[in-house]
């Protein structure tokens, strides 16, 4: 049991967020971020996304989060109550999630470092098939993949778009990362790895000029992109709170089993 007594809240834009955030804004005190132990995000999973990329950003990545969804699928979140906030603080079970680091050179030389705390996907920009090359550990596994995209997902990320690409599932802890195709057309047997955490991914866009590709970490977006490097980054850990009952990682276990 952990007591956090100074409280940061912040809220999705949205009506419904706003809402709960006037409910909270007087039944507890608040202060900004860079003075908080936890901070209290309302909203959705993309709002979480946001919230934790913003402690990326400003160097606040120890703060634990817990999040209340209202949002509309609120995988990363808690549910939303009003009530006994002090109570589910003090009982929260707290998981660690460690984000990718996307190292993306463009076709123009520029080099752009962002993190990624679910997943970094490469997508075609037109109607013309991406052509990549793969490789791991500087090791290439595959010479040319034509596709529409490929991402590398995290074990917190492995139930978002990586499952609706038929990614696999992977358990928080399991140290282990997927990289799956989206939409391969050659070689059209291959599936996809599960790859060990520690492993390094690294992309090449073959023909960038005529078949540009975008890369995506997460929410942000690089367009007509060269080259993609990723790895975990081991320096900027996460930390996210839920209620025991609502355990990060028993629904990602559970997700394996919904028809």
């Amino acid at each position: 049991m952990t007591d956090y007594v100074r409280r940061a809240l912040v809220a999705s834009p949205t009506a419904q967020a706003q809402a709960a955030r006037a409910a909270l804004a007087d039944a507890w005190d608040w202060c900004p971020i860079d003075e908080a132990d936890v901070v209290i995000a309302l909203g959705g999973d993309g709002f979480m996304l946001q919230t934790l990329h913003t402690l990326l950003d400003t160097r606040r990545a120890h703060l634990p989060v817990f999040g209340m969804n209202l949002g509309t699928v609120g995988f990363l979140m808690n549910e939303w109550r009003q009530h006994d906030l002090d109570e589910r603080l003090s009982n929260a079970r707290a998981f660690k999630v460690t984000p990718l680091l996307m190292t993306a050179t463009g076709i123009d030389g520029r080099v752009h470092t962002i993190p990624a705390i679910n997943e970094v996907s490469l997508l075609r920009e037109t109607r013309q098939t991406a052509k990549l090359e793969v490789r791991v550990n500087d090791r290439i596994v595959l010479e040319e993949l034509a596709c529409d995209g490929i991402l590398v997902a995290t074990p917190a990320g492995s139930t978002a778009y990586n499952l609706s690409a038929h990614g696999p599932i992977l358990p928080l802890g399991s140290a282990m990362i997927a990289l799956t195709p989206i939409s391969a057309f050659r070689p059209r047997r291959w599936r996809g790895a599960i790859l060990p955490d520690k492993a390094r991914v690294s992309l090449r866009v073959l023909d960038a000029a005529k078949r540009p590709v975008s890369a995506v970490a997460d929410q942000r977006e690089i367009r007509e992109v060269a080259e993609v490097d990723i790895a975990i980054d081991r320096a900027r850990e996460l930390t996210l709170l839920f209620d025991p009952e609502h355990a990060l990682d028993d629904r990602i276990t559970m997700e394996q089993f919904v028809a």
